[in-house]
């Protein structure tokens, strides 16, 4: 039986590739902060405002809840349907894009849901959704 007189090499990390990256990020910040300094020397007076406010992001879709007995609600607000219709369409004079979800309660009549359905469509709103669940597996 012949046994080892000699160790393995134990292999090497090669530190090349890892080298090359800090490098290139070193680069890329030092260039990138000389555009911003560069930008704030530039000879252009911005126009000034009297007031700035904050600038209001896109709303989420509206959720719309039709309740068992025929009732609608709009952000915790019980509305008509021509209420709903006058606050939709304000909605979208603001956000072209606004798009809802109708929560409509399953042991109520289908004709709650048309008429709001009908409120949004008459509000200029294209995009409309229905929520609906999934039924529970082995239940």
């Amino acid at each position: 039986m012949s046994l080892k007189t000699h160790q393995d090499e134990l292999p090497t990390i090669n530190l090349t590739p890892m080298l090359d990256i800090v490098f290139n990020l070193i680069i890329f910040f030092v260039v990138g902060t000389r555009f911003v300094g560069a930008e704030s020397k530039l000879p252009v007076k911005v126009p000034e405002v009297s007031e700035a406010g904050k600038l209001q992001p896109t709303p989420e879709k509206c959720v719309i809840n039709v309740y068992r007995d025929g009732q609608i609600s709009l952000d915790d607000r019980f509305l008509t349907a021509e209420q709903l219709r006058q606050e939709l369409a304000a909605a979208r004079a603001q956000y072209a894009g606004l798009g809802v979800i109708v929560r409509g309660d399953a042991e109520g009549t289908f004709q709650s849901v048309a008429t709001v359905l009908n409120a949004c469509r008459q509000a200029g709103i294209s995009e409309m959704g229905i929520s609906v669940r999934l039924p529970t597996k082995g239940g």
